[in-house]
């Protein structure tokens, strides 16, 4: 019985992924090979299905891959894609820096009061994202909370808003929950019995660290860092509300070609080739984890 339940539990997940996940990728890279035109919607050829199986046979005849050669050949989603990279991949390393710290002190902390900090964590899910990152504009203009609070300490006013610093900022307070708590999971049910037995070992707390805790929170370090990279990589809200019009990354690219240029079909593209180049980490990770499991 517990077999045919979980046998169940699994066609239940894969149904969940096709529907929401291969089925919207699949009209994704269906638009990506296609051709842009100036009718509503902007690209040919499009599927009619009442004309059955003509249809299908004249839409893989007129497959068109001139979008993906614009995205390999084209310098400006080159370097959006490279940005965006470098972006997700700093703001993954200073949410490790932070969380990790947080996350420590959580698992560590009285087990009566660990509720409530996971709580606090998960409080800010409770705004709008949106709404949040506009938030953080009012704070950081000219004119805004942060300069209102340093004039009158008598400090130099700074100019934050429409810079890297503060898409760095937006990144990190927006994903930082992502990354705190599955290193809390995997801290709390660490056996503290290994760090006295360091301890009476002779090992120093900042090496028992290093030797014991930090090793096998490993798994939570890569959960929580692909849980920031990938969707930090898309972003569109934190660069375009914060990092101003000059900032380049594919998120604001590909929002550019849908609703600016209506080149449906490189946007496709750029978001077919992100996407597939986002699993690739999935992947590895979970072909680590199992071999580690395996051992």
């Amino acid at each position: 019985m517990k077999r045919g339940g979980v046998e169940r539990s699994a066609w239940l997940a894969y149904a969940w992924l096709a529907v929401f996940f291969l089925a919207p990728f699949a009209l994704v890279l269906k638009l990506s090979l296609s051709h842009t035109t100036l009718g509503i919607p902007p690209y040919a050829p499009r599927l009619d299905l009442s004309q059955g199986l003509a249809s299908v046979v004249a839409l893989v005849r007129d497959l068109n891959f001139d979008a993906y050669g614009r995205f390999v050949s084209d310098r400006l989603y080159v370097d959006a894609y490279l940005s965006s990279l470098g972006y997700a991949g700093v703001a993954t390393a200073l949410l490790i820096a932070i969380g990790y710290p947080m996350a420590l002190a959580m698992a560590r902390a009285p087990r009566g009061a660990q509720p409530f900090l996971v709580a606090a964590v998960i409080a800010p899910f409770w705004t709008s994202f949106l709404l949040r990152i506009y938030a953080w504009t009012a704070i950081l203009k000219p004119e805004g909370w942060l300069n209102l609070a340093l004039r009158s300490l008598g400090l130099p006013e700074v100019q934050l808003l429409n810079t890297d610093a503060a898409i760095y900022l937006g990144l990190v307070y927006a994903y930082l929950p992502f990354m705190v708590l599955p290193l809390y999971a995997v801290l709390e049910r660490q056996d503290q019995g290994l760090l006295e037995a360091a301890a009476d070992l002779g090992a120093t707390p900042w090496r028992a660290f290093w030797t014991v805790t930090f090793p096998m929170s490993l798994p939570g370090v890569a959960a929580g860092a692909l849980l920031c990279l990938i969707p930090m990589t898309g972003e569109f809200i934190v660069p375009d509300l914060l990092g101003g019009s000059q900032t380049l990354m594919i998120g604001k690219v590909i929002w550019s070609e849908f609703f600016q240029n209506r080149d449906w079909p490189a946007a496709a593209a750029a978001a077919a080739a992100l996407t597939a180049t986002l699993v690739l980490p999935i992947l590895l990770h979970q072909r680590l984890q199992a071999r580690t499991l395996s051992r």
